[in-house]
């Protein structure tokens, strides 16, 4: 494998987060809670990591202007045009997903 400059690798980390980002704008049919169910994290979750780097870089950044960054709009517009009603089943997935008691 090739070495990368340091520069290479954060400019293909922001390349891959910007990929990620436009996918999960596209894919509004996949709710929040199945992320969470499936893979542990979520839309709300990778804006949390996004406002963590920037406050860790010194850069202050609240949770809403995280979340406009990865939503590509407010996340209450979001909530409102794409969000459905969690399923009992996909609330019970979540419980037993996350119930580390």
């Amino acid at each position: 494998m090739t070495e990368l400059t340091e520069q290479q690798r954060t400019e293909l980390e922001a390349a891959a987060f910007r990929r990620l980002v436009s996918h999960l704008r596209e894919r509004t049919d996949v709710q929040n809670i199945d992320m969470m169910n499936l893979a542990g994290f979520c839309r709300n979750c990778l804006s949390n990591w996004y406002q963590d780097a920037a406050n860790a870089a010194g850069v202050e950044m609240d949770k809403a202007a995280a979340r406009e960054i990865v939503y590509g709009m407010p996340y209450e517009d979001w909530k409102q045009q794409q969000q459905t009603e969690a399923t009992p089943e996909q609330r019970d997935a979540f419980a037993k997903s996350h119930n580390h008691g």
